[in-house]
């Protein structure tokens, strides 16, 4: 019997500078998807999948972070005066409730391993979903949602994956596999960021983890690898000894919003998939791609 995921942890202390200067003074991750911060389509999907919990791990100039996922009072009380009960109703569904939001610091730059072992308190000695809002998934079903069926029925820890073209194996962590047991398989091998034509496959981790807490004591005294970072790949294949590992191809597409193209890119393709106003921008492309 597997203990059920009911605990995210999402890392956002990162800089952000490749879109400076749109984020000198603004978080990365509140810059929108549309109308939605890209950290606020990371929580969604995590509440689609039952995590109750959010834990944040932060950084410097973050507060404004801490301030979304809290009440508004004086912007509700405008809206509520001038009878915008829509908009009232939908920061009322957007908001956690009362403690179940948790924030941390990491105080030091030191890798992504690093900001996931900073959550140690928090999350304690259970399993534990991890989100990288980064790496923002478009699916009709949560990813992570996707994934709790391969943790329900193995155990361990489970990772989705996602084909990237071979030329580009070098810029990802790259998982080996096994077998297939539906969308589902075994992970034989785990390499971060391989040199170019030594990568196990084309199937990158694509920043949906589900962990066990023995992460942590791995990462305590995990050496710095790629980067000079501590590496929370490194930490897992080392976990891999002794614990399960489960790849799940998930169904929908992950747009990297760290890069400017991948960002550009999940605007349009969030924007097409909506109702209100999917078809606008729609003609609005093909305007634009008649002009050049």
């Amino acid at each position: 019997m597997t203990n059920a995921i009911k605990k995210a942890v999402f890392p956002v202390a990162g800089l952000g500078t490749r879109f400076l200067p749109a984020t000198k003074a603004m978080p990365k991750e509140m810059l929108t998807i549309v109308d939605r911060p890209v950290i606020q389509l990371a929580v969604d999907e995590a509440r689609a999948a039952g995590i109750d919990h959010f834990i944040f791990v932060t950084g410097r100039n973050k507060g404004v972070i801490e301030d979304h996922f809290d009440k508004q009072f004086e912007l509700e009380a405008t809206l509520r005066e001038r009878g915008k009960t829509v908009e009232l109703a939908l920061l009322d569904s957007d908001l956690p409730g009362a403690g179940q939001t948790s924030f941390t610091r990491q105080q030091q730059p030191l890798g992504l391993g690093h900001a996931v072992w900073c959550a140690r308190e928090l999350v304690g000695d259970e399993p534990f979903a991890l989100l990288l809002p980064d790496m923002l998934v478009h699916s009709r079903v949560s990813c992570l949602a996707q994934m709790m069926p391969a943790y329900r029925q193995h155990g361990g820890n489970v990772l989705a994956v996602e084909e990237v073209p071979h030329e580009q194996t070098h810029r990802y962590g790259i998982v080996g596999i096994s077998g297939s047991e539906d969308n589902a398989f075994p992970i034989t091998e785990m390499v971060e960021k391989p040199t170019p034509g030594t990568a196990p496959s084309n199937l990158m981790i694509s920043g949906r983890y589900i962990l066990q807490p023995e992460i942590f004591d791995l990462l305590r005294s995990q050496e710095r690898g790629s980067g000079n970072e501590i590496q929370l790949t490194d930490a897992m294949i080392r976990l891999m000894e002794s614990q399960r590992f489960t790849a799940v191809r998930f169904e929908g597409k992950t747009y990297d919003c760290g890069d400017k193209i991948g960002f550009l890119s999940a605007n349009i393709a969030f924007a097409l998939a909506r109702d209100d106003i999917g078809a606008q921008v729609r003609e609005a492309i093909k305007e634009l791609a008649g002009n050049g």
